[in-house]
């Protein structure tokens, strides 16, 4: 982290400790909402992902220990609850339609409730309050977690469909890494594109052609590469110049959405899911950079406008229950996880948790697991996030009835 970013978080946190230590939050932060809100999901990003990250870091600066991503400098911490209506351990559509909506629902499901009724994500009440609205994400927009701010189906993986929601909702900007089922689950539906623009959305395949839009009244923001084609389920390709990173879909959004008007930014990483799913260490660590950058722009903005900005950082759930130690040792073979992937060979799951392994990082699953993970915020109400709650309790927390 940059030295300017790094001092400010300093001087913010004290002053927030200060002022949480001592119970003087005015009744004015308390209760105000914020004008600029920002809703960062590293999906699968328990606290300890966080922290393989950071020994990452520290091991780059020569260093055990020290390095910290920008997020977890935020000086307002808290913990939630993750499971779903009907199990435990949740997937991402339920955690997703609980942090947007605050209700659970089951497994699979997305922005309804068990019985299949329709539920209001926040996105939609701060809509209708005067915000303009982005949704974005790292993998598909109609992926699991980003369709829970705006869609509704009892099928999560009814991709298509999902994504015909988005005029709908009359958003104002979406990306992602491209989108699922683009011309159906068969591959003969109307190409997605070509809805879309039919329903008022300006369609702009890369940065350059959002760029050039002159469209204000909605846009959706797809890789160059993926020009007319289904992404990628797992992984998106960069093999065009004009492909992007997530803080460069929030750095667009923020200018697309302008300051003049309220806005509401829902933000995921979720390649950080899919590494663990996988567990890949490396691509993990990569996958939390990444995140961790886009978290760096919102937090630039946040400088700008400390007084009407709350900016919170969570996960729907921890995935591959990774943990710093496996084989009784004590320090992680960084050396070890870099040169093994940078060989010119592709490992399966297997193989890539067994390199983790033998560089003493665990894991537990290949799936998800079922404990809380962490809450991060700073910013207008940050200390409503202090503590521990449930996912369901974010959405009235950042919502002021």
């Amino acid at each position: 982290m940059n030295k300017t970013i790094s001092s400010a978080l300093v001087a913010v946190s004290l002053i927030a400790a200060a002022s949480l230590s001592s119970g003087c939050c005015s009744k004015d932060t308390q209760d105000r909402q914020a004008k600029y809100i920002f809703v960062m999901i590293g999906d699968g990003m328990g606290a300890t992902q966080a922290a393989v990250a950071e020994s990452y870091l520290s091991y780059k600066a020569g260093k055990l220990g020290g390095e910290q991503l920008c997020f977890t400098q935020f000086p307002v911490l808290g913990t939630c609850t993750t499971f779903s209506a009907d199990k435990n351990i949740t997937c991402s559509s339920a955690s997703g339609t609980a942090i947007a909506t605050g209700h659970k629902t089951n497994n699979n499901m997305l922005g309804v409730d068990p019985e299949g009724n329709s539920l209001k994500s926040m996105a939609y009440t701060l809509k209708e309050q005067g915000y303009r609205i982005g949704i974005m994400s790292s993998v598909p927009v109609n992926h699991a977690t980003p369709a829970s701010f705006y869609g509704h189906n009892k099928n999560r993986g009814d991709y298509y469909n999902i994504a015909r929601e988005i005029p709908e909702s009359d958003f104002d900007f979406f990306a992602g890494s491209g989108i699922l089922q683009f011309k159906g689950k068969d591959n003969d539906k109307e190409g997605i594109d070509e809805y879309l623009e039919r329903e008022g959305y300006d369609v702009c395949f890369g940065l350059q052609e959002l760029k050039e839009s002159e469209d204000r009244d909605g846009v959706v923001l797809i890789p160059a590469s993926q020009r007319k084609e289904s992404a990628a389920n797992y992984e998106i390709d960069r093999n065009d110049e004009d492909d992007y990173v997530l803080r460069d879909v929030v750095s667009a959004a923020i200018e697309y959405l302008g300051e003049d008007n309220p806005f509401f930014i829902m933000c995921e990483g979720g390649e950080i899911d899919w590494a663990a799913h996988d567990n890949n260490a490396k691509d993990l660590v990569d996958a939390t950079l990444r995140f961790d950058d886009a978290v760096k722009v919102a937090y630039e903005f946040y400088l700008r406008h400390p007084d009407e900005t709350l900016i919170i950082v969570t996960a729907d759930h921890e995935t591959g229950g990774v943990t710093i130690g496996a084989n009784k040792g004590k320090s992680i073979g960084w050396e070890g996880i870099e040169k093994a992937f940078s060989e010119d060979r592709k490992y399966d799951s297997q193989e890539k948790r067994e390199i983790s392994f033998d560089n003493n990082i665990g894991w537990t699953t290949f799936d998800h697991t079922g404990g809380p993970v962490p809450i991060y915020a700073i910013g207008v109400g940050a200390e409503r996030f202090a503590g521990r709650m449930d996912n369901t309790d974010i959405h009235d927390k950042i919502v002021r009835k």
